[in-house]
């Protein structure tokens, strides 16, 4: 349900949860998240959330009452489906770009969730200066994956910006998540197999000792694409390999673990 406010200046209003208007952009698109009646704003031309994000919310382990922070939170994918999923107290996206996180703003509005989630715009490499050390109970991050070393930068710049260390690297992530969440806080990550040792240096070198790692493949017989990994701040060593993830057990058809995830 949509209404034209101006005619000449092709902006367009959704109506939230709650009724108030929420301002829709040239070239923006809302998604139906299939959680809770949520939807999400997306840029057609920008980049959009993934299975990555969605595996990653339900990987994570959200008690009732803790605090969460995401950094990286591009259009608050990840702040929103854990307040479906999870009973957290409260939620808060980092995002670098205001164009980004100004759509992030406007999701939240839309599901009516402004009590429960903030999102803040800001740089992962600061995000210590922003808000108070060991202030959250976790962290999570769906970070650019490729460095330097991994790929062709894509030339749209929000594209590059989400999916290459243009802004940050992998080590300012693991670092700042370190100092954000209390001794025994938990950080929550996605990521590539081909970086996990490198991925496990920088965990342990801030002090974060990884708990549990599971292995995500497209397919029984195919190589992982994604791993997703468990880490507490002061942990005692003592990692647990889980059951993978097989997205599909077919062609087009989706395994039971990602319909469940999905909640389909």
């Amino acid at each position: 349900m949509t209404e034209k406010e101006n005619v000449f200046s092709g902006k367009e209003y959704v109506f939230a949860r709650n009724g108030e208007k929420v301002l829709l952009r040239e070239n923006e698109r809302i998604d139906d998240l299939e959680r809770n009646g949520y939807r999400i704003i997306q840029s057609r031309d920008g980049f959009c959330f993934g299975m990555d994000a969605v595996l990653l919310s339900g990987f994570a382990q959200i008690r009732a009452g803790e605090t969460v922070v995401d950094l990286g939170s591009g259009t608050g994918i990840i702040p929103i489906l854990l307040e479906a999923k999870t009973e957290g107290k409260h939620f808060t996206g980092l995002e670098i770009q205001e164009e980004v996180a100004d759509m992030a703003r406007r999701s939240v509005q839309l599901n009516g969730l402004e009590h429960k989630i903030r999102i803040v715009t800001g740089d992962i490499k600061g995000a210590s200066g922003i808000f108070p050390a060991a202030s959250f109970d976790v962290a999570t991050s769906n970070p650019p994956y490729m460095n330097d070393a991994h790929g062709l930068k894509n030339p749209n710049e929000k594209k590059a910006i989400s999916r290459h260390e243009v802004l940050c690297t992998l080590e300012d992530v693991v670092r700042e998540a370190a100092g954000l969440i209390k001794p025994g806080g938990r950080f929550y990550l996605v990521h590539r197999p081909h970086r996990l040792a490198e991925i496990i240096n920088a965990l342990t070198a801030c002090k974060l000792e990884p708990k549990r790692i599971k292995f995500v493949h497209p397919f029984a017989d195919r190589e992982a694409n994604m791993v997703l990994i468990e880490a507490v701040r002061g942990g005692r060593p003592m990692v647990k390999v889980e059951k993978p993830v097989i997205v599909f057990k077919e062609p087009g058809v989706y395994s039971d673990e990602i319909r469940s995830v999905y909640g389909y």
